[in-house]
């Protein structure tokens, strides 16, 4: 027991030992370094921030438990080298870690040598999305990255629908890679930008000016300014002298502006008045405790850190340099729980190049950085911008922003957008408390534009550039009245000319373009070749008789369809004329068959039905056989004069003249058409029987048909024969497959009807196998494509459209055109339900009937005398099977006057009664009961 008690005792004094090593880990100091620009934008709050920052943590004794944060900040002046300077220097002082840089290309510099020697580099300014931890594990970044701001824009671009963008921005990292992302998260909606404004750092205002000269020539009208707040005042105040802020513009910047806005204690009239209408961003902040307090004693701060200017307000950047510090305050917390320790050690890699001046030898590696770095990745709080925790690509969570209309003499938030509920008018942090789909509810309060207007400009006008359109025509030979091209005089006229003409009157801004032939003017272009020199940018547009088809609209765009095409086939037709049984024409044979059954079949049941009560249907078998046949033909005319008396009887008679009125009625109107309307013939049906056929086909050069035939309809190439004018068409069909000719062309319907009006000898058979139109075509994403579409549509709803038809395509009779060439004959599945009504009518009376006489037989039999059933030697009844069926169709060929309800009262007088009057069909002469 005392030794157990020792053991005891030896393992607490370790204990109490270890607890104690870790505790006396603590440094009393900890010495950060912190890299910016003190009089920029930026910086100004930054400095305040990192100060009010410092203050809380220490004093506050649970943050670091007894340790001092000290923080050195240098300021880098706006100067690269200075900040790369001085990041060594830092380093020469085992300084554990660095809040900044400032700048994204300075934190590209830095970076290096961050991963080098372990030293964690926290940057609440540096957002250039290629900062990745991948390439630099050492870089934490505390502020949101560009992607998700350009990612913000694009939604607003596609919002507003606009096709393209003009970037405006700084020619350097932070410059081209936001605007690398920009162009990557417009490409995913389909949106590009058209043209990249790029201003060298520091340039001079005329080179500014220059670079905005030219991006106003271009298409566009909607563009985004990506630069820093010194430069991008400088673009707006160039911009609004250059008149490129006026109405029709549109101006969307990044969140510098906001930042360089919300740091201002007081706008000036002419900074405003140089971007009114602009759209702006900034990072999205929550109304946090933290940040009220922050916000609350920042002037107070402001004019301890800067004597010269204690009127600067805070800015989202600087609230994310307050949330920087206390991140590696709650990183470092965790670092020493951890056991961690501050140490350094030369880098053995640095030895080969000591030397000299540069005293590259005070370098030394943060033995545990990375535990350091570990640590702060995995910090979570609550900080004055909200929520901060690091995901697993190192990017803050929840990235969202405001969207910043500014007006008069202020701001005005229209929205917000964030990554998880896309563009909303409600906070992010509401939304983030249920679920929400980013492609639904996307909204925005109205924005007033640049020329005080709230109306959505267009975003685009044609380029400034001197250069008028170019469009391509076909020209062609055949169908003139389409789109014809005088080579002596270089006019170009026709029906789709016209249409474009008028379309392009209709549009609200002038569009300056000429016609360029197409062809060799000896036969018609190929139309595909056409389209493709829109893609080598040796046309602007192509108009003409242009199909829209699928391999078409994967290369440019369309407008909407102004003439419904497809493609029909046009064969040769013969008048058929009727012969002598064209009265047989009207119903297939099935159906002469099947008519012709149920005559008889009604007839039939009407005889079983009426057979014991009716006179009419009774007598010698041959009589009844002549009734039969008589009664059911008569009702095709409707004279059959036999009564009917019995109820089930007139039911089944009812359903059958209704069935035969309507089959007459179809016959009659069948055969009139026959008799009285031109019939026409041809071998081809349609484009299933045409496929089938084997015969040449022909097709008019340069049209798609060729293709389609070929690839979709697996048509061989050596049965196609390319046609160029309508005599080659006439001639081709006239003289048939067998002269050379073709047995039909597959052609476009608008010209198949215009060869028709001159050409009544042949037709259009089969039904329009697709369905397609004629459009013109524009580069891909044009947003003349979209405008001419809106035109078009009025031409058609205010009649315009139809008229222009009139004028160039309505000059003789409507073109023949038939979808079956051969009368439609009746067939059974016409006439089905009639049919089986009337079947079953006649199943049901049979079975009704069979019942009630199966009953009045039973009871017949039940009724017999004793003395009238023969008795066998033994006194057994003896009845076979065959006499007891004769029995029964004895009593049902008697007439039921005969035998009243019940049975006959006198057997042996009935069964004389019955032979006298005769059997049955179903019986013999002599098959009377045997007395």
């Amino acid at each position: 027991m005392k030794s157990m008690l020792q053991v005891w005792g030896i393992f607490c004094c370790v204990c109490s030992c270890a607890l104690g090593q870790n505790t006396s880990a603590r440094p009393s100091v900890v010495n950060v370094g912190a890299l910016f620009t003190f009089h920029s934008t930026i910086g100004r709050a930054a400095k305040v921030a990192i100060a009010a920052a410092v203050n809380d943590i220490n004093r506050d004794p649970s943050v670091l438990q007894g340790t001092k944060l000290v923080v050195q900040m240098q300021d880098t002046n706006y100067s690269g080298f200075i900040s790369i300077v001085q990041a060594l220097q830092f380093m020469e002082k085992d300084t554990i870690a660095i809040i900044g840089p400032q700048s994204s290309v300075v934190a590209h510099v830095i970076s290096h040598v961050a991963n080098e020697l372990q030293v964690p580099l926290m940057s609440f300014a540096a957002t250039d999305p290629t900062l990745t931890p991948l390439q630099y594990p050492f870089f934490v970044r505390t502020v949101h990255s560009d992607q998700f701001q350009m990612a913000s824009v694009a939604a607003i671009v596609d919002y507003y629908g606009w096709k393209m963008v003009t970037a405006v921005y700084i020619d350097d990292d932070y410059g081209r890679n936001g605007v690398s992302s920009l162009d990557d998260e417009l490409a995913k909606r389909r949106l590009k930008i058209l043209y990249k404004a790029a201003i060298r750092p520091g340039a001079r205002k005329s080179e500014m000016a220059a670079v905005l000269v030219k991006a106003a020539m271009m298409e566009s009208r909607v563009f985004v300014l990506h630069a820093r707040d010194d430069s991008g005042i400088d673009v707006f105040s160039l911009a609004y002298n250059l008149s490129m802020t006026s109405g029709g513009y549109v101006w969307i910047a990044t969140d510098w502006l906001t930042a360089c806005l919300d740091s201002a204690p007081r706008l000036g009239t002419g900074l405003l008045n140089t971007m009114q209408g602009v759209l702006t961003l900034r990072q999205h902040t929550e109304n946090t405790s933290r940040k009220k307090a922050l916000v609350s004693r920042w002037s107070e701060v402001a004019k301890e850190e800067e004597e010269e200017d204690g009127g600067s307000l805070p800015n989202t950047y600087g609230l994310y340099a307050y949330d920087t510090v206390w991140m590696l305050a709650h990183g470092l917390d965790a670092f020493f729980n951890s056991g961690g320790n501050i140490s350094f050690s030369p880098d053995p890699r640095l030895r080969a190049v000591v030397g000299g001046a540069l005293n590259l030898d005070a370098l030394s590696v943060f033995d545990e950085g990375t535990l350091l770095l570990e640590r702060i990745r995995n910090v979570s709080f609550m900080g004055a911008t909200g929520p901060v925790k690091l995901d697993s690509d190192g990017n803050l969570i929840q990235p969202a922003y405001d969207i910043v209309n500014v007006v008069g003499s202020g701001l005005r938030t229209i929205g917000y957008w964030s990554n998880y509920s896309g563009l909303s008018v409600v906070s992010p942090e509401t939304l983030y408390k249920k679920p929400f789909n980013v492609s639904a509810n996307q909204e925005l309060h109205a924005a007033i534009w640049p020329g005080e207007t709230v109306t959505r400009p267009r975003g685009w006008v044609f380029p400034n550039n001197g250069n008028e359109l170019r469009i391509g025509v076909p020209d062609r030979v055949s169908y003139r009245q389409f789109i014809s091209v005088d080579n002596q005089t270089g006019t170009v006229g026709g029906f789709c000319i016209d249409v474009f003409a008028a379309a392009i009157n209709l549009l609200q801004y002038p569009v300056t373009y000429r016609f360029v032939p197409f062809g060799n003017g000896r036969e018609n272009p190929s139309y595909t070749e056409l389209i493709g020199r829109i893609l080598t940018n040796e046309f602007d547009a192509v108009v003409g008789d242009v199909a829209i088809v699928t391999n078409r609209t994967k290369v440019v765009d369309f407008t909407q369809p102004y003439v419904a095409s497809g493609l029909v086939i046009l064969t040769a037709v013969k008048t058929q004329s009727s012969d002598a049984w064209a009265f047989l024409q009207p119903f297939t044979i099935r159906m002469w068959s099947v008519t012709g059954v149920f005559f008889l079949v009604v007839g039939a049941v009407i005889w079983l039905l009426e057979h014991r009560i009716n006179d009419d249907f009774r007598g010698p078998p041959a009589k009844q056989v002549i009734t039969v046949f008589w009664f059911s033909f008569s009702t095709l005319f409707f004279a059959h004069r036999e009564d009917t008396r019995s109820t089930l009887g007139r039911v089944v008679v009812i359903i059958w003249l209704f069935v035969v009125l309507i089959i007459q009625s179809s016959y009659t109107a069948s055969l009139t058409s026959i008799l009285t309307v031109q019939q026409l013939t041809s071998p081809i049906k349609g484009i299933d029987s045409l496929i089938a056929s084997d015969e040449p086909i022909g097709f008019q050069v340069g049209s798609f048909a060729e293709s389609y035939l070929v690839h979709e309809l697996g048509v061989s190439p050596s049965r196609l024969k390319a046609l160029g004018t309508p005599d080659e068409y006439k001639n081709a069909l006239e003289l048939g497959p067998r002269k050379g000719g073709v047995v039909a062309i597959v052609d476009e319907r608008p010209y198949v009807e215009v060869f028709l009006v001159q050409h009544d000898k042949f037709a259009i058979v089969g039904a329009e196998f697709t369905k397609s139109g004629w459009g013109f075509a524009f580069p891909r994403d044009s947003p003349l494509a979209v405008d001419l579409s809106t035109a078009i549509l009025a031409l058609s709803e205010n009649g315009d459209l139809q008229r222009i038809h009139d004028k160039w395509l309505s000059n003789g009779p409507s073109p023949q055109s038939t979808t079956d060439l051969e009368p439609e004959r009746l067939r059974v599945q016409s006439f089905s339900a009639l049919f089986l009504l009337c079947g079953a009518a006649c199943l049901a009376a049979l079975a009704i009937h069979g019942c009630i006489l199966a009953r009045q037989y039973s009871l017949h039999v039940a009724s017999q005398p004793p003395d009238a059933v023969a008795t066998g030697a033994d006194g057994a009844i003896r009845r076979s099977s065959r006499s007891s069926i004769r029995s029964f169709l004895s009593f049902a060929d008697r007439r039921e006057a005969q035998c009243p309800r019940g049975s006959c009262k006198d057997p042996a007088a009935a069964l004389g009664g019955s032979s006298s009057s005769g059997v049955s069909s179903f019986t013999s002469s002599n098959a009377s009961v045997s007395r």
